[in-house]
């Protein structure tokens, strides 16, 4: 067993060794590397962009809604705030502007064949439904068939074999993924941010309002409801936002991923054993430790902000201070100060820095106390030949140096009223085992007024 004392070790040269208190990762960062630049060379610096194919920039753009596949619902802006709309025909499509749109990914990490060939997973009463809605109409009918050639194009077949398959069999078997799949894309409205004029100016997490935030991380959390509610089998799903190529997004459009798992990796197993043995886990290796270590940058009521240590890349970790261990059992309030604190994250982060974003929370399953928590990796550096041969990564900058970056530019953009109002460095608080994750975690249910479904039954613990 690790102790706190082995977390972060500084040499007699400066050399920080770092070691990751939940899943042993060893990090060293080494005097000297952390003055390197950490933004990359863009080949479009310096081109204007063409505004005349505004909204057509990629097929995730809003002009482009037919060149992805239906969308399960979508998030419109009116004048009485923000609704939800859902199962939209073909012919509806360009009625309203999505703000964000929930979508079925093409390509799927984890297919449907996946789920009904090891456990005889079928369509419910209600994606059935919506599919045979969506494609009784001629436009939805002509959308589902056009998406579902180019994936077959895509994925190497010939057009004459594209041609010998029927419709039927396309409309009916091939394209069940895209009303019961298990791999979702959330995607943001524009691809370029309104006030830039140069194509480095890509829409990101940092360019939408706190407000605009807020309502994306509803959006997701409602999807990562919906995923384990109309799949049984599903045991987690593992949400993320890589931003940029450099960290492996295929389109530079801001979006996030949700993908149902059926099982988990044995370092979060290990992870789980190391939380029943003791429920405080987090609290005292994670932050309390980075309060005692200095290391703790912004906070507000719900939740607390620090530089994460033990990580490959410079980290940044959110955790919330909720008794809920869920993002959907959580509060409006709660929800709102976990999204202002993520979005200052991306604010200070900056669009041109290529980052991966990753939620972590109870599943439904498990019955030991996990806080939902949020880590922001910058991916700056390339792990290489060093890596691999001694699994020791070097990290460029430590996490006191991450801190200082963070709250120099925190403090900026709070003044100028880019993010929501919260506690900076020393103004935080900093109490020790002010995460309640671990208290009655089974005591307590969650108030829906919308229980739809019996599996809400085990969601609302």
């Amino acid at each position: 067993m690790i102790t706190s004392s082995d977390f972060m070790i500084k040499m007699a040269d400066g050399t920080l060794k770092q070691v990751n208190p939940f899943n042993g990762t060893q990090v060293w960062t080494v005097p000297g590397r952390g003055h390197r630049p950490i933004t990359r060379d863009d080949p479009a610096e310096g081109k204007k962009i063409d505004r005349d194919k505004e909204g057509e920039y990629c097929v995730f753009c809003e002009k482009n809604y037919l060149k992805t596949p239906p969308e399960k619902s979508r998030l419109i802006k009116n004048e009485n705030g923000y609704e939800t709309i859902r199962s939209l025909p073909a012919d509806k499509l360009n009625d309203t502007v999505a703000e964000f749109r929930r979508i079925p990914n093409l390509f799927e990490i984890i297919s449907l064949e996946y789920w009904q060939k090891n456990y005889n997973y079928k369509l419910s009463n209600e994606a059935e439904e919506r599919q045979n809605n969506y494609i009784s109409s001629p436009e939805g009918r002509e959308h589902v068939l056009e998406i579902i050639n180019k994936k077959l194009r895509s994925s190497g077949m010939s057009q004459p074999l594209i041609e010998e398959l029927s419709s039927e069999y396309k409309l009916y078997t091939a394209a069940n993924s895209f009303f019961a799949g298990g791999h979702e894309l959330i995607i943001a409205k524009s691809h370029y941010d309104k006030n830039d004029e140069y194509m480095t100016g890509r829409l990101s997490s940092s360019h939408l309002s706190h407000e605009e935030h807020f309502q994306y991380t509803c959006f997701t959390i409602d999807a990562l409801k919906d995923i384990f509610i109309n799949n049984r089998y599903v045991r987690y799903v593992t949400v993320f936002q890589n931003w940029l190529k450099q960290a492996g997004a295929s389109f530079d459009h801001l979006h996030k991923q949700l993908v149902a798992v059926d099982g988990r990796s044995e370092a979060t197993e290990r992870e789980f054993r190391q939380v029943r043995l003791n429920p405080n886990l987090y609290n005292e290796n994670a932050v309390n430790y980075a309060g005692y270590n200095n290391l703790i940058f912004a906070e507000n009521d719900y939740a607390i902000a620090f530089a994460d240590f033990g990580h490959r890349f410079p980290t940044l970790a959110i955790y919330s201070k909720s008794r809920k261990n869920q993002p959907w059992n959580h509060s409006k309030e709660e929800i709102r100060g976990m999204s202002d604190m993520i979005h200052a994250c991306h604010a200070a982060t900056g669009s041109d820095v290529p980052c991966n974003e990753e939620w972590l929370y109870r599943p439904p399953d498990v019955d030991v106390p996990v806080p939902w928590h949020i880590l922001i990796k910058w991916r700056i550096n390339t792990p290489a030949g060093f890596e691999a041969v001694t699994k020791i990564y070097v990290n460029t900058i430590d996490p006191w140096l991450l801190r200082d970056i963070v709250v120099k530019r925190l403090f900026t953009l709070r003044s100028e009223g880019k993010v929501a109002p919260m506690k900076l460095a020393d103004e935080c608080d900093c109490v020790p085992n002010c995460l309640l994750y671990n208290k009655n975690i089974y005591g307590e249910r969650a108030v829906s007024d919308s229980l739809i479904h019996p599996r809400e039954a085990i969601m609302t613990l």
